[in-house]
């Protein structure tokens, strides 16, 4: 029977500030390319006008802020994290890292699948515009990117 490492405080703390700056990261990245998308291709029928566009532009700063902030840490806890792993290769192993692993595929399939769904029923519905495209496609890529990185994660080191 192989021993177990037990997860240390620390281990845990910086597996959940890994996982937890990639959500913000990806969601602040999504906010940020929606309101792009939102203001190269306007809605018609928004009754918004100035106002709209206004808001568009503050969640863009709000993005760009949390991107600054939170995304280097995403990308220095990872490395941190990654040396660790040459270091201490069990450190793989540790539940905690397997847990939210997994929670964050299964989050990231969801997502993908909410979004074929919608695709497939805007399509259906003769709704399907360059904006409406333009979000799927971002949608797909971040929470592709996201699924494919740690899947591929799981399967490189495969471990028990």
């Amino acid at each position: 029977m192989k021993e177990t490492l037990i997860a240390s405080p620390k281990d845990i703390f910086l597996h959940l500030l890994v996982i937890i700056t990639l959500y913000f990261s990806a969601g602040s990245f999504m906010a940020l390319i929606f309101q792009y998308i939102n203001i190269g291709f306007p809605d018609a029928v928004s009754p918004d006008g100035y106002y709209g566009s206004q808001s568009s532009y503050s969640t863009i700063r709000w993005s760009i802020a949390s991107l600054i902030v939170i995304f280097p840490i995403y990308l220095f806890t990872s490395r941190f994290l990654n040396k660790s792993y040459e270091i201490t290769p069990d450190k793989r192993n540790l539940r905690i890292r397997k847990w939210l692993i997994y929670f964050t595929l299964f989050i990231a399939a969801l997502i993908i699948i909410g979004d074929l769904v919608t695709l497939i029923f805007n399509f259906l519905d003769g709704e399907l515009t360059t904006r409406f495209l333009l979000k799927v496609t971002t949608v797909f890529f971040v929470a592709g990117s996201a699924f494919w990185y740690y899947f591929y994660d799981l399967r490189k080191y495969k471990t028990e």
